[in-house]
């Protein structure tokens, strides 16, 4: 009897030594397979954060992309669609007459009110159609210009949702997405509303007499001040902070010093040129201007449009 026991109780301590030496290679096994998994998730998470921080490197680098990351989808002529201007000229098939005379305002003044919008190119390079050394750049502005391009346009404001600057938010279109801006027009103020393809933002064009301000505070689209020299209205703009750009690809610097001047000429309804002069002493050795055909979009309107970038989601603003 005691012989059973003796032998069942060798039997079970068998077992359990066994048992024991399974678990303690099983769990080194687990332990091993659980490691293994971890380095493959920490590399995947690696590999993740690697593609983030490229896709945020090339958000800064490229407007484009900026552009195609932030901005809603729907087109600037999905507003009010059924809507036609009674105010408008229009052919015998009901389509707006963009070659007709241009209208007035009750104080004789040409009526420059509209959508407008332009060819992308200039939002590209605003002396795209200027003959060579016509910008001349002194060697400061030229190195920051050249880097700029050479660098695939790191470091553009736009890239982080802040305004385009005057004068390139007048041309802010690519060929993916057409942001075009509102002339509202009193005899006193000018108000030009402007779409852009970072956010919705306007400027005030005052013509009641005032002088542009002796020492302003500096900001992103700068004072104006207009009037009008025969059917032309002449607005001068100054106290830039120093950190816009003038175009986008070529990255044209601009400085706190600069003036720009817009010369808006309305030739029929549907048509209008914009004559932009920069003077920028800390820049360009002269002043240089360039000439921009404007068309006129009718029967639309403009879209809200606002930007996203990753501070604004870290700080709870995007949601």
């Amino acid at each position: 009897e005691y012989g059973d026991i003796a032998m069942w109780a060798v039997v079970i301590f068998g077992i359990a030594s066994a048992l024991q030496y399974f678990w303690k290679f099983w769990g080194k096994v687990d332990v091993q397979v659980k490691r293994r998994r971890r380095r493959e998730l920490l590399t995947l998470e690696q590999e993740r954060a690697r593609q983030r921080r490229a896709a945020r490197v090339a958000a800064k680098g490229t407007v484009v992309t900026a552009i195609l990351l932030t901005l809603a989808s729907t087109p600037v002529h999905a507003q009010f669609l059924e809507f036609k201007n009674p105010k408008s000229p229009r052919t015998k098939d009901g389509k707006v007459n963009l070659a007709a005379p241009v209208q007035k305002q009750a104080d004789g003044h040409p009526d420059l009110s509209g959508i407008w919008s332009t060819d992308a190119g200039y939002f590209r390079d605003l002396a795209k159609d200027l003959k060579p050394g016509a910008v001349d750049m002194l060697p400061a502005a030229k190195a920051v210009q050249q880097q700029r391009e050479l660098s695939d346009h790191i470091g553009d404001p736009m890239a982080e949702c802040m305004p385009p600057g005057v004068p390139r938010m007048d041309t802010s279109n690519s060929e993916t997405a057409l942001h075009p801006f509102k002339i509202v027009q009193t005899p006193s103020l000018v108000v030009l509303l402007y779409e852009t393809s970072s956010n919705s933002t306007f400027r005030q064009v005052f013509l009641d007499g005032r002088p542009l301000p002796k020492d302003p505070q500096p900001s992103w689209l700068g004072y104006s001040i207009g009037k009008w020299e025969g059917s032309t209205l002449v607005v001068t703009t100054t106290g830039f902070n120093g950190r816009e750009w003038i175009d986008t690809y070529k990255g044209h610097p601009q400085s706190d010093a600069a003036i720009v001047t817009e010369r808006f000429t309305r030739r029929d309804y549907g048509h209008m040129d914009l004559e932009i002069t920069i003077d920028d002493p800390k820049n360009y050795s002269k002043p240089w201007t360039a000439k921009l055909p404007m068309i006129l979009l009718p029967d639309t309107d403009l879209i809200e449009t606002y930007c996203e970038n990753d501070t604004a989601r870290k700080h709870g603003a995007v949601r």
